[in-house]
Order: structure tokens, then C-alpha cells, then sequence
């Protein structure tokens, strides 16, 4: 009982998503790309680790230059030199360029760092995709060329939904790229 309810609330947070919000990110991951510029993923715990998937599939699989924050030594410098609510803004500062496309993926929407980077992003000229869950009036939310939002405050639920649509994307481009050739 507990796993039908489980996969089938999880089913409905995953198909809760606008195909043609998908489709606008994967329009921005390649606008970033064919302008010569690269795609930076951003999380906090299990969001990192989603970032640091992403990064991989989008050099992997569909050739897109991409990179994250999740070096420990970046990460405990930066938070020891500057505090923790100011390492990603330092980060955007040492690695992020105009025109860049930074996508911060957030399960509550509240954590200071990733507000303070999105902020840093926008007066830096990257532009900012954002992925919450939790409140959907969530400061995160706001800063955002585009945020998906997952109406949930489970983490696993929020965290998972986010991993999937991201990966949608990824499988999307390589689908479009792989019918482009074959025509």
C-alpha cells in the first residue's frame, strides 16, 4: 500500500509539468551552447548531487559544456573565507561569465546561498533557471527566468521530480540531435 501511494503521488508530481516549460530550458541549455557560453548546476545536498549528474550527462550525452560547484575544497574555502550564505556568489565571481546559464535547483526555495547566487547571477548578466518545491511563493522562485516548481514539501518527492524533469531534458536534446542526424 505504501509504495502504490508512494509512486502514484510521485507519478503526479512528475507529470504536473508544462512539456513547453521543458522545452523552453532545453532552448536555453542550446542558446547557451551555440553562443559559446556553459551551463552551471548548483544544489545543496541531494540537489548537489543532482547537479553533479546533470553536469555529467549534458558532456556525456549531448556535448554541452557544463560544470558544478561540487569540489569540496571550493565549496569550504569559499564558505570559511566568506560564509556559507556568500560561496556560491563567490564561485559565480571566480567561474561565471556574462551570457552564461546557471540553473540552481532548490528543494524549499529559502536557502540564503542559493538566493544570494541567483542575485550575484543576474548582476553577473548569466541568466537563471530555478527548481523549488515547497511554498511555490518561495524567494528562490523569484529570481528566476524560468522556475519549476514541485507542490510537495517531501524532499525525496521534490529532489526526485526535479532529478527527472532535468533528465527529460537531456534525453530530449539527444532525441532531437539523434533525429537531426539521421535526416
Amino acid at each position: 500500500m505504501f509504495f502504490d501511494n508512494y509512486f502514484t503521488s510521485l507519478q503526479g508530481s512528475i507529470s504536473s509539468i508544462e512539456s513547453n516549460e521543458l522545452s523552453n530550458i532545453a532552448d536555453l541549455f542550446l542558446q547557451t551552447s551555440i553562443n559559446g557560453k556553459k551551463i552551471i548546476f548548483v544544489g545543496n545536498g541531494g540537489s548537489a548531487s543532482i547537479a553533479s549528474h546533470l553536469t555529467i550527462d549534458c558532456i556525456n550525452a549531448i556535448s554541452l559544456r557544463a560544470v558544478n560547484f561540487n569540489e569540496s575544497s571550493i565549496i569550504t574555502c569559499l564558505a570559511n573565507d566568506f560564509g556559507y550564505e556568500n560561496w556560491i556568489t563567490k564561485a559565480i565571481d571566480f567561474y561565471g561569465d556574462k551570457g552564461d546559464l546557471i540553473v540552481l535547483i532548490s528543494s524549499s526555495g529559502q536557502s540564503a546561498n542559493m538566493i544570494n547566487g541567483a542575485k550575484k547571477a543576474l548582476l553577473k548578466g548569466l541568466r537563471v533557471v530555478t527548481l523549488t518545491g515547497f511554498l511555490k511563493d518561495n524567494p528562490l522562485s523569484k529570481l528566476g527566468e524560468i522556475n519549476l516548481w514541485v507542490n510537495s514539501i517531501e524532499y525525496n518527492k521534490v529532489e526526485m521530480t526535479h532529478h527527472i524533469w532535468l533528465l527529460s531534458i537531456v534525453d530530449f536534446i539527444a532525441e532531437s540531435a539523434k533525429k537531426e542526424s539521421e535526416s
